[in-house]
Formats: C-alpha cells, structure tokens, sequence
C-alpha cells in the first residue's frame, strides 16, 4: 500500500476534526465574530446580548448559520440606520424566541419549554421526553 505525500497531513486534519469538531464550522464562527466586531457599538451590543441568549437556550447544532444570519441582519439594520427597538421590539426574549423558532432545533426546545421544562433541565428531558417529571 502506498500513500502519497499528503496523506499523513490529511489524516492528521481528520483526526483534529474528530477531536475538536469541524474546522468549516469554526472558520465560519470566525468570520461571524469578526463581522460582529464591525458593527457600531450599539449593534454590536444588542448582537453579543442576543448571541449569549442562544448560547444558552438555542440549539446546540448548527449555530453558525443561525448566527450568520443575526450577523446579516443587524448588518442591514446598521447600513440602513433602522433603531435596534425597532429591530427587536420592546421584548428583546420575545424577538429573540421568534428569531429561534425559524430553525428546526429552536422550535424544538420551544416545544419542550411549553411542556414545562426549565433551561436547566432541558438536557434531561431531552433524553426523557416522556418523563412525567418535566
């Protein structure tokens, strides 16, 4: 069996990816946060607020993209002047919810939220979804 000159490099990039996840998706969370740094610092805010909510109550799979597309958003917002009130209402949770529940994990946790589960406890019922405990 013969390899060629690349393939200790490109076993060596499977094996990262296998440990650490893959290297598209951090790229792409890279670009993503230096998108968000562009912004006017008031934008910026709102965006950090609004990523460290999903952080915590979003889904766990496929962020960048939901990410992204917040990071396009408020990039429009920002060029067209429109006030971040405007953008998120006057219940940035509520905004926040309804932007989470276009993508097919956020509707869901929705759902699981409505059955009475708290955030911390999501995991478990996830694993237990018939539990009568949650």
């Amino acid at each position: 069996m013969t390899t060629g000159p690349g393939e200790p490099k490109r076993r060596y990039l499977q094996y990262l990816e296998a440990v650490t996840g893959s290297l598209e998706e951090k790229k792409r969370w890279r670009q993503y946060k230096a998108r968000i740094k562009e912004l006017p610092e008031n934008y910026r805010t709102a965006v950090e607020a609004l990523e460290r909510y999903l952080m915590h109550f979003g889904p766990g799979d496929d962020v960048v993209s939901m990410h992204e597309d917040l990071a396009d958003l408020f990039e429009q917002s920002a060029t067209d002047g429109t006030p971040i009130r405007e953008i998120v209402g006057q219940d940035p949770v509520e905004f926040v919810e309804a932007f989470l529940a276009n993508y097919p994990e956020g509707q869901w946790i929705r759902r699981e939220r409505r059955s009475g589960c708290t955030p911390a406890r999501l995991s478990f019922c996830r694993r237990a979804a018939s539990s009568p405990s949650c």
